[in-house]
């Protein structure tokens, strides 16, 4: 069993644009996972670069409104509302709220940097 306090993990920058609270990844857990969640936050008025992965993902708002482009779609989500992106799909988050959007991105398999592409700099 792997407990993570979200008080005891830092936010790191992710190369999407996005601060990154990583909670389980198989590198990071003795259990045998298959996926990976992270607690992600972006400010108001900033956007994700649009990049793929090769994964499987959900996203789930925790707070705050936002704008997810998943290839030629538009959906808009608000607190407790998720949405799944297939794998490879060109994908951006846009916080179009008034607070800072937080939400979790679960990804199975679990994410790896070497199958996440930057699609503009």
């Amino acid at each position: 069993m792997s407990i993570k306090q979200n008080s005891k993990i830092d936010f790191i920058e992710g190369s999407e644009g996005v601060k990154i609270k990583e909670f389980f990844n198989p590198n990071n857990t003795s259990n045998q996972i298959n996926y990976s969640i992270a607690q992600c936050s972006l400010d108001i008025g900033k956007k994700t670069k649009l990049h793929k992965i090769k994964s499987s993902e959900i996203y789930y708002i925790l707070e705050g409104k936002g704008n997810l482009k998943i290839d030629e779609e538009i959906f808009c989500l608000e607190k407790n509302d998720s949405a799944h992106v297939p794998p490879n799909s060109k994908q951006f988050i846009e916080n179009i709220g008034s607070e800072n959007l937080r939400f979790l991105c679960i990804v199975e398999p679990a994410w790896k940097a070497e199958d996440d592409e930057i699609l503009e700099e």
